[in-house]
């Protein structure tokens, strides 16, 4: 079994995260606090990386087993599974041959194919021989953008020859470039822009390969995406999870009233700045307010209504003229609303509304 750490609510959705060579598991740390708010995040070593002990591994098959093993033990049965590099063949290759356990898939700077299997055969020969030092240099300025982050530089630093040079073995054998098309899990893939180990043209390779694929260019960023840029992956990562969406109950009310299309744009839109913000609209006013038995979704239409006529906040009165669709209420009920409304805040501001509201309806017809 692989040395790992849990994170996040016990009944979360399970989520794994992989690393990629040569790192362990601090390089998902920049994400962790986000997607543990709602996932039960399992990160997990390498054989002979962080904490995990070197593993007669020789195939990613290999690997995808032990992490198999690891999400056993944790008591996931299914999972989403995001990976960076070898993190990510790991989870294309358990979505290959494990597709009833795997519920979504993102691949990171990843690829269906890592070069010529000669050049990772020499990397672990040139490993076993002398240790991960002589691959520092080199390895920085293909991780790193920016400037090198040495915590993940010590990481390779203190890696196990043997389980470095097995994963080099592993990566000699993988090749599912013929298989892409199997993989139904729905998938994510992310390319940085500035990767010189698997650069662009491979995530599009995935990406053209495997069915409704999402693909996501990420600028300034090498093949260490998760270091370069943690905002803009952690930003993708919870667009593409479904459970972000629909696993707390106030995420579940606000699809439901305001619609799919507009809480997918408002989570795609949602940076480490507005995060906190997102996060307690869902919990307090749809998760608390929204669900109260003291009224039925109606009325809180009506009351919301006529609430944002009152303040002049145009906006966000059309969001909710279809939401009050939705909950039920006819286009002339919510014109009986706007008319209540013209008495008790005023007709200019009715007035505003009703344009508003024409306009919604007439698009919703």
């Amino acid at each position: 079994m692989l040395h790992h750490r849990l994170d996040g609510p016990a009944d979360g959705e399970p989520l794994i995260l992989g690393p990629s060579l040569g790192t362990s598991l601090r390089l998902w740390e920049p994400q962790l606090a986000a997607l543990a708010r709602t996932f039960r995040v399992l990160r997990f070593d390498l054989p002979g990386h962080g904490g995990s002990p070197a593993a007669p591994v020789a195939t990613v098959e290999d690997l995808a087993a032990l992490v198999l093993e690891t999400s056993g033990a944790a008591g996931f049965d299914t999972f989403h599974y995001a990976g960076v590099s070898i993190g990510g063949a790991i989870g294309a290759t358990l979505a290959l041959r494990h597709p009833g356990r795997v519920r979504s898939l993102a691949m990171v700077c990843s690829s269906a194919r890592f070069g010529e299997p000669a050049s990772w055969h020499e990397r672990a020969r040139l490993v076993r021989a002398g240790g991960t030092g002589p691959l520092l240099e080199s390895t920085a300025a293909r991780w790193f953008a920016g400037p090198p982050q040495q915590a993940l530089l010590d990481d390779l630093a203190a890696a196990d020859p043997e389980g470095y040079a097995a994963c080099c073995d592993a990566l000699a054998t993988y090749d599912v470039r013929a298989e892409l098309a199997a993989i139904k899990a729905p998938t994510l893939v992310v390319a940085g822009r500035d990767d010189p180990a698997t650069p662009p043209a491979h995530a599009r390779e995935l990406a053209d390969g495997i069915p409704g694929a999402t693909l996501v260019e990420l600028a300034g960023a090498a093949h260490l995406a998760p270091a370069d840029q943690p905002e803009r992956l952690t930003a993708a990562l919870l667009a593409h999870l479904p459970a972000h969406l629909t696993a707390t109950p106030g995420m579940r009310v606000r699809r439901e009233v305001l619609g799919d299309a507009h809480v997918d744009r408002a989570v795609a839109r949602t940076t480490s700045f507005t995060r906190d913000f997102q996060d307690f609209i869902t919990r307090y006013a749809w998760g608390e307010i929204w669900t109260r038995p003291g009224l039925d979704r109606r009325t809180r239409s009506c009351v919301t209504l006529t609430a944002l006529v009152a303040h002049g906040h145009l906006d966000e009165l059309a969001m909710h003229v279809r939401a009050a669709l939705r909950n039920g209420l006819t286009p002339d009920e919510i014109g009986e609303v706007l008319l209540q409304s013209a008495v008790y805040c005023g007709v200019p501001a009715a007035n505003a509304a009703f344009a508003v509201a024409q306009r919604v309806l007439s698009e919703e017809e």
